[in-house]
């Protein structure tokens, strides 16, 4: 006798785009990256702090990872089977790591420098990875269900 499983319905989507290391390439990234998060129908509560991220992430990378005539890579990954959202900024400057120091502030006059603050409050995890030959990607978590507050502040 043959019996039918139900299966999950898993979906994974992507989305990648590369952008000039510009300002305007930051800009335009959290733009389109916001616009696919709608036409994605994720919550607006996720898009919000996803749209957040995106323009930290993509700042950095124009700022800091830039290499001249060298753009960054914004990657965007949905899978409703694991309930997240991965965001993934790639830049080509492998050897300029990001540093998270949480007790190493900016004072209330910088005006740079809380980038990964907000990174780590609005993210479920972030964390940095090799991209070789010689650059790296910057990437962050969110789940898409909203879960306790406690377990928002995992960095890996």
């Amino acid at each position: 006798m043959n019996t039918i499983t139900p299966q999950h319905r898993s979906t994974v989507r992507t989305f990648a785009q590369l952008q000039s290391s510009t300002r305007r390439g930051a800009r335009l990234a959290r733009l389109l990256a916001a616009g696919q998060l709608r036409s994605w129908e994720v919550s607006p509560g996720v898009t919000e702090r996803a749209e957040q991220i995106v323009a930290e992430l993509a700042a950095n990378a124009a700022l800091h990872g830039g290499v001249h005539n060298r753009d960054f890579r914004l990657a965007l990954t949905l899978d409703t089977a694991t309930g997240l959202l991965r965001i993934a900024v790639t830049d080509a400057r492998g050897e300029s790591l990001p540093s998270f120091a949480p007790n190493l502030e900016p004072s209330l006059d910088a005006e740079s420098g809380r980038g990964l603050l907000l990174v780590t409050a609005l993210a479920d995890r972030w964390g940095v990875e090799p991209y070789p030959p010689g650059g790296k990607t910057v990437w962050a978590e969110l789940c898409l269900q909203t879960l306790g507050t406690d377990t928002r502040r995992e960095r890996i």
